[in-house]
């Protein structure tokens, strides 16, 4: 604690230390050139000396000199000021009105879109509404939304980024329609950008004014910068010059100097015992920092960096169509974290902020916010038990009252015998890992200070450790696929699989998750979704396409049925007029989705096949590698296309030597194809086999191919016209007697 160095009055607490103080900090300073207290990262550390420090460390267990306080605070602001002259320093894009909403965006999720809560596919229509009351009554509403339209399927054909959001059900006035459904709820909307994506589709005009005409289009309010480390300049210029500046937040912490304009950015922190500072909230108060942590499946470290540092919390649970929602402890907490910093926005912009204010007891940390004659203080403690009595020293002047914003209570300061009067000190609990907020005011506390204290106290009489805090997996189903009228004989152009024994063995080839619970899918046979799958199993005989279904055959079933999707959007995109290209004829049909796939087989009499009767066919019972064998022969299948055109898949008889034991042809390497389909409580996603031709390069980031029988791809499934891909086409199957 700063002690007889430390003063009120006129209501502000103004830090003196003594010439010699001053000197010494500055001295050591200038010796570092702009900080004794380098960043980490997006992170400033505490002063060493207020870690605990063991014997065999060689360091003295001693407290910090009464005056480190006040010198690591003058060292920080020193820094900054040095840091705002260096990268130019430009405040005018926080003072945009337009743009100031980002000052109190708190709690974003990034939501998939092919999140069931988001869109009904029966319905086929946007369920803004849902979603919203959702997270609302789970961990209590959110401020802005990314909306995440890309990666993972981004690569399966060559559809770029703006592409993938014209997809999306009802084109770009459809997708402005949803944006205005979050505004009239009061949430922001972002969509991301992939500078990576540079295999697909090429635009004819500069990505910055691209972008920044089709947010524009669809009303949009930012963009996430994804895997970048700071938004150039040119894309809010580029939105300024089409008068619809957007808001621009890098997933990785931007450049000191990128700053200036990316108005938000995304945390990923490390978080010692001692929470430490966000770099970029220090360097412009205003600047919002969502801490982001996808996989943990805990959130209460970033929930306390959120907290103590005023800043926000990516509240990310469907990761790719992994379900990693939070256990009722963090929703629990998120909700009273979240409620407490709307109420306190104006104040966590302060430019006095004080980080570290000193308190009594070990572990437990606050940030202090003056506003104008009125202070709150953020507090975490990260003790893993309660802490109650004496927490702060506060200036008493006349009038001043305190409130307990946590619990919603009025507390009364105490003065020790024989002090002069002018410090009094706060008591109240916070529970282990648990949250504080303190009010200081001079006068009756505002409209939405008394609604905070009074939705508080209810709202924090059952402590969070009663709230389980278990991580919970969602179960999946499979979707049932009927069996046909079963035959005898082979029908024309198809194969007999005389079934039996088999030993069904296969994994995801998704490119995150790793083999944490709930990546991949889960067969009926398991007990949790996972990525690697293995199963003995008898299966009945069946009969299979030998081809995959061509476009000709596709034609007469519509000429014969004039199947016409409700959604249409991409269907059978490469045709013209009612046909096929000439040439085609004999090459699969793609730009179908999982439905029409269904229509046509239910219209020929067959069934779409479950993933294991495919591998079978592909694979045989000796467990090879490749339909033909255990050696790879590119010669087998389609050439890869690495333009960022699609020229088109190979007909299926242009590689018979790919051929399966059975004599199935083309499994691998021209178009995926349709097998099952899974679902959860809130992601829908269909199991692709084979491999296509289309390969994007330039990104470990798009759709990754396989020629393997051992690996599946999986599509996330939204609605039939984000769904459909010229790299997806399908095969029937028909039970045997």
């Amino acid at each position: 604690m700063l002690g007889a160095d430390r003063k009120w009055g006129n209501d502000k607490m103004l830090r003196t230390v003594n010439l010699g103080i001053l000197a010494s900090a500055l001295a050591l300073a200038a010796a570092a050139q702009d900080t004794q207290f380098p960043a980490k990262g997006e992170q400033i550390p505490a002063p060493d000396c207020m870690n605990l420090h063991s014997a065999w460390d060689g360091l003295k267990a001693a407290p910090c000199p009464f005056d480190i306080h006040a010198r690591w605070l003058l060292d920080l602001e020193h820094w900054r000021t040095e840091h705002r002259i260096r990268t130019g320093y430009d405040p005018a894009r926080y003072e945009s009105p337009a743009l100031r909403w980002t000052q109190s965006s708190f709690i974003q999720p990034q939501m998939m879109v092919q999140d069931r809560y988001f869109y009904d596919p029966v319905a086929g229509k946007y369920t803004v509404d849902r979603y919203l009351d959702d997270v609302e009554k789970r961990y209590g509403g959110i401020d802005s939304v990314l909306v995440w339209s890309t990666y993972p399927n981004m690569g399966i054909d060559n559809r770029n980024q703006l592409d993938m959001v014209a997809s999306m059900p009802g084109g770009l006035e459809g997708v402005r329609q949803m944006v205005a459904d979050f505004h009239r709820r009061g949430v922001k909307v972002l969509f991301p950008m992939m500078m990576w994506d540079q295999g697909t589709r090429e635009l004819q005009e500069p990505w910055p004014q691209a972008i920044a005409a089709r947010m524009k289009a669809i009303d949009a309010d930012g963009i996430n910068g994804d895997t970048q480390d700071g938004v150039p300049l040119a894309f809010p210029l580029a939105a300024e010059t089409a008068s619809h500046p957007l808001v621009f937040e890098p997933e990785g912490g931007p450049t000191d100097e990128d700053v200036n304009w990316n108005l938000m950015s995304w945390g990923y922190y490390s978080y010692p015992f001692i929470p430490m500072v966000s770099k970029f909230k220090w360097m412009e108060p205003r600047h919002m920092v969502n801490v982001c942590d996808r996989w943990n499946k805990d959130h209460t470290d970033n929930l306390q960096a959120a907290f103590f540092n005023g800043t926000g919390f990516e509240s990310w649970e469907n990761i790719w169509g992994i379900w990693n929602g939070m256990n009722p402890r963090d929703a629990e907490a998120t909700r009273r974290v979240g409620a407490i910093e709307r109420a306190v926005a104006p104040f966590l912009v302060s430019p006095d902020w004080e980080p570290l204010y000193p308190m009594h007891g070990f572990g437990v940390y606050a940030s202090r916010w003056p506003l104008g004659h009125e202070t709150v203080w953020t507090i975490v403690n990260r003790n893993a038990y309660d802490v109650a009595g004496p927490q702060m020293d506060v200036p008493l002047t006349e009038g001043i009252r305190f409130y307990d914003l946590y619990h919603g209570d009025l507390l009364v300061p105490e003065t020790k015998p024989g002090s002069d009067g002018l410090t009094g000190t706060l008591s109240f609990p916070i529970e282990a890992h648990g949250y504080g907020a303190i009010l200081a005011t001079r006068t009756e506390p505002s409209d939405e200070f008394q609604s905070l204290l009074y939705r508080m106290k209810p709202m924090t009489l059952k402590p969070l450790a009663s709230y389980p805090h278990e991580p919970v997996i969602l179960q999946q189903s499979l979707v049932e696929i009927a069996r046909t009228q079963p035959v005898a004989e082979a029908p024309t152009g198809m194969v007999r699989i005389p079934g039996g024994a088999f030993d069904f063995k296969v994994h995801g080839i998704e490119i995150e998750g790793g083999d944490d619970p709930g990546v991949d899918v889960q067969f009926p046979w398991e007990d949790t979704p996972r990525r690697f799958h293995e199963k003995a199993m008898q299966v009945a005989p069946f009969f299979i396409d030998k081809y995959p279904v061509t476009n000709a055959e596709f034609k007469t079933f519509l000429d014969a049925t004039h199947y016409a999707p409700r959604d249409a959007g991409n269907f059978v995109r490469d045709w013209k007029s009612g046909s096929y290209p000439q040439g085609w004829e004999n090459r699969p049909v793609t730009w179908v989705s999982l439905e029409d796939a269904r229509a046509y087989a239910k219209w020929a009499g067959k069934r779409l096949p479950h993933e294991w009767e495919w591998q079978l066919a592909a694979q045989g019972t000796d467990g090879r590698v490749y339909p033909w064998g255990n050696l790879w022969l590119p010669a087998n299948v389609s050439t890869p296309d690495q333009s960022r055109q699609m020229r088109g898949p190979d007909p299926v008889d242009a590689h018979p030597q790919g051929a399966s034991p059975y004599g199935v042809m083309d499994m691998a390497g021209n178009v995926w194809q349709w097998t099952d389909e899974f679902f959860d409580e809130h992601t829908r996603t269909a199991i692709l086999r084979g491999g296509e031709y289309y390969q994007p390069q330039g990104s470990i980031w798009y759709f990754p191919p396989t020629y393997r029988n051992d690996e599946h791809g999986l599509l996330l499934l939204m609605a039939p016209g984000y769904d459909r891909s010229g790299g997806v086409g399908f095969r029937c199957v028909k039970d045997a007697k």
